[in-house]
């Protein structure tokens, strides 16, 4: 058994059904049960308490409830007494262990994000946010070698906590009370019509539990109902028929405005009342043009490929800081946490695809609070006779964007990737209309300022797999076919990497 091949950053993921070809299964109940038991010796010796508590939920996935079950049992052998929230999401499952008196040691979510069917995984969570890839390599290590106590003398119990719940309860007073809408305090959302697109993952309970609550029509919402097999779309914001279907309904149904979540509700996006998705860039600026109201000058991170255009928006129009540093939103939230503890005022690390996590909130990413932000401002706003679009009429988006991903075929990609982009950026420095752009965090950004290009490209390694991805945006017709045309013409140097 290869326990390194389950690590995935800080997350576990592994492949859990047979089904797809060339895939072989390495997640099973028996490595869940041991899993189990190895977290629990990993808490102890982080807490040093011999007694601890683990909740423990589960999105739509079909190999959910087996490997559930048998993670459970693993907790319940080691000594763990367990709280099953059964269908859950992963903002959720950190909740559990800040929840006051009935606060556990900690919440487990079982989970693989947007990933296919066959997939499935683990996140883990402390009082003090989501573990790291260190941790998650120490719990694999203890579970390879079976460092961990196998029996436990005591009785450890199971029970029930629809913790779905409470958490929702939280979202709907926190709209309440901050939207303070006072001719309709119980319902600010009344007379919005929201629809909500689920995918058929764990987000379902959005609507019925907390927009019906709060007075918006739901009426026209769409695979809300949990099946594992997701058979209408990928949940998942930035998939392209994913956001086309939820846009696609905002206008069928006349909504106001749409909201889409992926499988395990950490991440998020919505559509405005014209079928216009309000994704990456656009998502990213109209939360930092509420952050920004709230905290003045403050310093927004996110991660590598966000635009220029979104730059200057946040400090030209909404005159707060822009940090651009790296893929991954473990990077982008711990960036921001380490620029608070630095001295630089610093509420909201976002990433493209949707992650964003607000100090406010733990700095957890939550795609349901992402939400529930925004919708405070929605209520003010309808209150006005404003709609959200009206907070990003200055945001220029670029004319033209593509992402290319080349593969490397070399069996040490790592450092394959490397050489690439080092031999690149020596070339870069040569070239007329290009420059460099610094500071950079990740891979080489390259502003191309030719008139037919007009734009800029970032080249990077991939977090996990041997590929590189190319991000290219323009502001002139036909700059991104330029500008990739030149860049392909270095990149043919190189035998080791293949257009996907």
């Amino acid at each position: 058994m290869n326990w390194k091949k389950l690590q995935n950053g800080s997350d576990i993921r592994g492949v859990a059904l047979e089904g797809v070809a060339g895939e072989e299964v390495n997640l099973t109940p028996e490595v869940a049960t041991i899993l189990g038991k190895a977290f629990v010796q990993w808490l102890r010796n982080k807490t040093l308490q011999a007694s601890v508590s683990v909740a423990v939920g589960t999105d739509s996935r079909l190999s959910g409830a087996v490997l559930k079950n048998a993670f459970i049992q693993g907790l319940n052998q080691a000594g763990a007494n367990v709280f099953d929230c059964t269908l859950a999401s992963t903002p959720a499952m950190f909740m559990t262990t800040i929840s006051g008196d009935k606060a556990t040691t900690a919440g487990v979510m079982i989970t693989a994000s947007h990933l296919p069917f066959n997939r499935n995984g683990f996140k883990f969570f402390t009082g003090n946010g989501g573990l790291d890839k260190k941790d998650i390599s120490e719990i694999l290590q203890l579970a390879e070698n079976s460092t961990y106590n196998d029996e436990c003398i005591t009785t450890a119990t199971v029970n029930s906590w629809s913790f779905i719940d409470e958490y929702s309860l939280f979202l709907v007073d926190y709209i309440r009370r901050n939207a303070n809408i006072k001719s309709n305090y119980e319902k600010p959302l009344h007379g919005l019509k929201i629809i909500v697109d689920a995918g058929n993952g764990a987000g379902g309970f959005f609507a019925s539990k907390v927009l019906q609550p709060l007075g918006a029509d739901t009426a026209g919402s769409q695979f809300l109902e949990p099946d594992g097999r997701f058979p209408n779309h990928v949940p998942n914001p930035e998939d392209k028929e994913a956001m086309q279907s939820i846009c696609d309904a905002v206008v069928r149904e006349k909504a106001d405005l749409g909201v889409i979540f992926d499988t395990d509700v950490d991440r998020s996006a919505i559509v405005d009342a014209s079928g216009n998705p309000i994704n990456r860039n656009a998502l990213i600026a109209m939360i930092s043009a509420v952050v920004l109201s709230e905290h003045p000058g403050s310093t927004i991170v996110t991660d590598s490929i966000t635009s220029d255009g979104l730059t200057s928006f946040i400090e030209t129009e909404l005159k707060g800081k822009h940090h651009r540093f790296q893929r991954g939103y473990k990077n982008v939230i711990n960036e921001s946490i380490r620029l608070n503890n630095s001295g630089e005022e610093s509420w909201l690390a976002i990433e493209t695809s949707g992650h964003a996590a607000l100090k406010e909130n733990h700095f957890l990413d939550d795609g349901a609070y992402l939400v529930a932000k925004l919708l405070v401002e929605a209520a003010k706003l309808n209150a006005e006779g404003k709609t959200l679009t009206y907070l990003i009429e200055k945001l220029k988006q670029p004319l033209e964007s593509e992402e290319v991903r080349y593969s490397i075929a070399d069996v040490d990609f790592g450092n394959y990737g490397k050489k690439v982009l080092a031999e690149i950026s020596s070339k870069v420095a040569d070239m007329e209309s290009w420059e460099m752009v610094t500071p950079n965090y990740e891979g080489i950004r390259v502003r191309c300022t030719a008139p037919d290009e007009m734009g800029w490209f970032l080249l990077r390694m991939s977090l996990h797999d041997p590929v590189m991805p190319l991000n290219i945006e323009s502001e002139v017709v036909g700059g991104v076919k330029t500008i990739a045309a030149k860049l392909r013409n270095i990149l043919k140097e190189y035998d080791g990497l293949r257009n996907k």
